[in-house]
């Protein structure tokens, strides 16, 4: 090897180094970082028209990937996403039935109103337990308006979280957008685009957290992004995701739908609907979990109205609404079907309550439909003893009923039986949530740290390879000393 040669050698050699211990130093520097991955010099053999090796060169920076990993993560993410916003809102749900001590739940006020109207039909005469039968009723009716409004609650905090959603997938895409350009160009010109590359990661794991994705890796660098349902989000540019609030929830309002480039992708009957992030744990809640909850309060409602109504005893009258009535009355709802907003529509009828002007003696005797109407008197003769009345009202709260078969709950059952059912159903659909949520979190925790450790920054390692580089870096000074002192001795020689 010519002294020209190995001083070339060398010099690639220190070059090589100076790059190492740089990227050694950046690493060790971006360790902390979340998303940072770690970046290695890509080197390469130099060598002469004649075959000798002439030294390395540096050909770039590349960073550390695992592809499988980072799939896996991104799904993971968005399916805990998902079910994290579902249980939220059931957490709140359960509200309505609280404390079970409390007995605050349509279930436990209904067991209260049976034992009250037991209390009473015990002593018909007496008009404090009658006082507590009607303070009773007006329990149950007030829990079914309030657990209506906590619905409505939920599902218009849900339709403005989905607001927030889509702001922040839109944000998110204006940044991958930015991004993409940066690593395509940067590609391109052969840069250095490795924290670009990185953050574009980032970018993407925000955006699994809100919305299901997929990404295709494009030759240039660039990447398209799907949705899990196969809507393209970004190719080149960002498409727009819209959605319209809705500002007032009530028991028959409809949720809106979310578009992207103008297909609905999530709300009702969405064409090409998302299967996970948050964005679709939020439509589930609004639109399918608290819906079908609200159904089970208005089909609860429904049986109080039915369960009191009044028949007429003298002709072949219509069924009248009695204790409990609703703006429908004095009409009775049809047997098994569902009136969507009947929870918080039911009141006490005005006729039985003296607090507005009617007659406490009306829930012994009947004719609470209309006080005028002697054919639906109970009691003609008057008489302080009675409890007839009393007893059809727990005869026919023990009664097999006909419910709405949508609501998810056993269609035939009592009413006490449907209630109880209703407050199981909810309480089983927040354990499976939460059930599942701890699953996917671990499933999450363990590919993050896994990914971690397949492409992160080990302190240990590059401290070890920092002094390899020192040695290196000493060693091509030594080459380039023992080259310096033998063309002195060459030069010296020639004069």
């Amino acid at each position: 090897m010519s002294l020209s040669v190995a001083l070339q050698v060398a010099q690639s050699a220190l070059a090589a180094r100076q790059a190492e211990t740089a990227t050694t130093s950046r690493n060790i520097a971006g360790a902390q970082d979340a998303g940072y991955t770690r970046k290695s010099v890509m080197l390469s053999s130099v060598y002469s028209e004649a075959g000798q090796s002439g030294g390395v060169r540096v050909e770039g920076i590349a960073r550390t990937t695992d592809s499988a990993l980072y799939t896996s993560l991104l799904t993971s993410t968005s399916a805990g996403s998902s079910q994290q916003a579902v249980l939220d809102g059931l957490e709140r749900l359960n509200e309505t039935i609280g404390d079970t001590a409390l007995e605050m739940s349509p279930s436990a006020r209904l067991g209260d109103l049976k034992t009250s109207i037991q209390a009473y039909a015990s002593d018909p005469n007496n008009t404090i337990l009658a006082q507590d039968f009607l303070q009773n009723a007006k329990d149950m009716a007030r829990s079914l308006k309030e657990g209506s409004d906590l619905v409505q609650s939920v599902r218009a905090d849900a339709d403005a979280a989905i607001d927030d959603s889509v702001d922040e997938i839109n944000k998110l895409l204006g940044q991958l957008e930015d991004l993409n350009t940066v690593i395509v160009r940067g590609t391109q010109s052969g840069a250095d685009v490795t924290d670009a590359l990185d953050s574009r990661d980032q970018v993407l794991l925000s955006l699994s957290e809100e919305i299901g994705i997929r990404t295709l890796t494009q030759a240039d660098g660039g990447m398209v992004v799907y949705t899990d349902s196969g809507v393209t989000l970004f190719e080149t540019t960002a498409r727009t995701v819209s959605f319209d609030k809705t500002n007032t929830f009530g028991p028959a309002t409809i949720g809106n739908q979310v578009y992207i480039d103008g297909v609905p992708v999530a709300g009702p009957n969405a064409i090409m609907p998302i299967s996970s992030g948050r964005l679709q744990g939020l439509t589930t809640l609004r639109d399918d979990v608290a819906v079908t909850y609200q159904s089970q309060l208005d089909e609860i409602a429904r049986g109080l109205v039915e369960a009191f109504a009044e028949i007429d005893q003298v002709a072949a009258g219509p069924d009248q609404a009695g204790l409990f009535t609703w703006t429908g009355g004095p009409a009775v709802p049809a047997t098994g079907t569902l009136v969507i907003g009947l929870a918080a529509d039911i009141q006490v009828n005005a006729n039985a309550d003296p607090d507005q002007g009617g007659d406490l003696d009306l829930l012994r005797d009947g004719g609470i439909s209309d006080p005028l109407d002697p054919n639906y008197d109970y009691n003609p003769g008057d008489l302080a003893g009675y409890s007839g009345r009393l007893q059809d009202y727990l005869d026919a709260m023990d009664a097999p009923r006909v419910f709405d078969s949508g609501v998810e709950l056993d269609p035939t059952d009592t009413l006490s039986g449907f209630a109880s059912s209703s407050v199981s159903w909810l309480e089983s659909r927040r354990q499976t949530a939460t059930s599942d949520l701890e699953v996917q979190s671990v499933i999450v925790s363990r590919t993050a740290e896994s990914l971690s450790n397949a492409t992160g920054v080990n302190l240990d390692e590059e401290m070890t390879r920092m002094l390899d580089i020192e040695r290196a870096y000493a060693a091509a000074a030594k080459l380039i000393t023992a080259v310096e002192s033998m063309l002195d001795d060459l030069l010296a020689a020639a004069r």
